[in-house]
């Protein structure tokens, strides 16, 4: 048994030494016990071993990649996971939120900002959402979305398309509350932002263009996952210049 800090457990997978104990000694002071791995493959076998709260995964590692490693921790794990990278090629991004990420920071970030992110996602990291390692069971809809209706419990924290579960992480699943709570009504992207992170924006933080484009990536996570298309949406419309608006008809 563990001997936790008063947060439980926390799992850093980095190579880089200094930034290792960066973050190590950041979720230490945050009231996690830390066990930091240099390896992919070590990261792998300290979630296992002690079942973090939190895991924190660089991309570029010196045996297998960061995209890998979380989706062998998706297979056995719902930690919630922090990719760190210091590319910002959206494409990057966008590997890292579909291998199961909950969150992705770019180099350099400041301690506070990790801290700060990482509190976001644990106060909504208590929702019952399926994990990302069962998406693909099942049928994916197709763009129609047949004749089924989309069902968004946000007391049960489930999603149903047509009677069957539609598997979002966490992020995923704020977001699309969010807009189905919005009850038709136009939700800017900034102020979807400050729902993810508001311990950085709800004190008059700025909202940043990597702010929006993180949230993109998400929204288009979600859509793949409702087989809506973009061009001809079902439920979640592109509100030029603001955000989103979501229908359900």
């Amino acid at each position: 048994m563990d001997q936790s800090g008063g947060r439980g457990v926390a799992v850093v997978v980095e190579d880089d030494d200094l930034i290792r104990e960066v973050i190590e000694v950041t979720l230490q002071q945050a009231g996690f016990t830390v066990h930091p791995a240099a390896t992919g493959a070590q990261g792998v076998a300290l979630v296992k071993a002690h079942k973090p709260v939190v895991t924190t995964v660089d991309v570029s590692l010196p045996d297998i990649d960061g995209f890998e490693v979380v989706r062998r921790l998706r297979t056995f794990s719902e930690t919630v996971v922090v990719m760190l990278t210091a590319r910002v090629d959206e494409i990057d991004t966008l590997m890292g939120l579909e291998s199961g990420a909950d969150e992705y920071v770019t180099k350099p970030f400041r301690p506070r900002e990790l801290r700060a992110r990482i509190d976001a996602l644990l106060r909504r990291s208590g929702h019952l959402v399926p994990t990302p390692a069962t998406a693909e069971e099942g049928p994916a809809p197709g763009p129609d979305g047949g004749d089924g209706r989309l069902e968004v419990d946000t007391a049960r924290r489930t999603v149903r398309l047509g009677g069957e579960p539609v598997h979002l992480t966490r992020t995923e699943f704020v977001l699309l509350a969010a807009l189905h709570d919005a009850r038709g009504r136009p939700v800017p992207k900034g102020d979807l932002a400050r729902l993810l992170w508001p311990d950085e924006h709800g004190y008059g933080g700025d909202v940043t263009e990597a702010d929006r484009r993180t949230v993109e990536v998400h929204m288009a996570n979600v859509r793949r996952k409702l087989g809506d298309s973009p061009t001809s949406p079902r439920f979640i419309h592109t509100v030029r210049g603001l955000g989103y608006r979501f229908e359900n008809v």
